[in-house]
């Protein structure tokens, strides 16, 4: 098989969901990913492990609706850097919001609850996306569908106290130390997990580019 065949078979699977089974449990961790980085794999390494999943999916955005797309890499430079660092049986690159045609996470998972009823899925994100997450689109349709797991990112610990979501949900929060039961329970339920912090920002790595 030639490379340019070989390169176009892998773009195909990009753009397809990943196999899974009924009964599954599934972190979906979407992203620009621009570049993606070590802080972005520490995150999906750790609810692969306090979660007890079975899958990580990479949901790499074309485009994030909230930031600007001036310093974004095309899609499938992103798609080939995140392959490269994820890296793991259980862990899954896809750009099927591309095929979705929609870049808002409350779409998305609406989408994936419809097509995948008996998969649990669980909503993965580092925690500097919290101080903002009022702003996304339907945010609360987001908790409202799926269990969500927050991962402590530098300079954003604060956030879990003080963010809008945060507060507004703080009843739906559950205890770290029981994290392993979140992608049984029914939404609206939370998480935040503490972890060892790595300073790596997609910012700064563009910067230095």
């Amino acid at each position: 098989m030639s490379k340019l065949s070989s390169g176009q078979d892998r773009h195909q699977d990009w753009l397809k969901l990943p196999h899974c089974e009924a009964g599954n449990r599934i972190g979906i961790f979407g992203g620009s990913f621009n570049p993606p980085h070590s802080g972005h794999k520490m995150v999906a390494d750790t609810v692969l492990k306090r979660l007890g999943l079975d899958q990580i999916w990479w949901f790499v955005t074309p485009g994030n609706p909230l930031k600007s797309h001036s310093e974004l890499a095309p899609l499938e430079t992103r798609l080939h850097l995140t392959s490269a660092l994820s890296n793991h049986p259980r862990m899954k690159v896809t750009a099927y919001e591309k095929v979705l045609g929609t870049p808002y996470t409350a779409k998305t998972l609406q989408a994936l609850r419809s097509r995948n009823p008996a998969v649990r899925f669980v909503w993965v994100m580092g925690a500097d996306n919290l101080a903002g997450f009022h702003h996304w689109q339907d945010w609360r349709n987001i908790l409202g569908t799926v269990p969500v797991a927050v991962v402590d990112r530098p300079g954003a610990s604060l956030s879990v106290m003080s963010s809008p979501m945060a507060k507004a949900y703080e009843k739906y929060r559950l205890p770290e130390e029981d994290a392993g039961l979140l992608p049984d329970m029914d939404p609206p339920v939370w998480t935040f997990l503490h972890t060892p912090l790595d300073q790596t920002s997609s910012t700064d790595l563009r910067r230095k580019r």
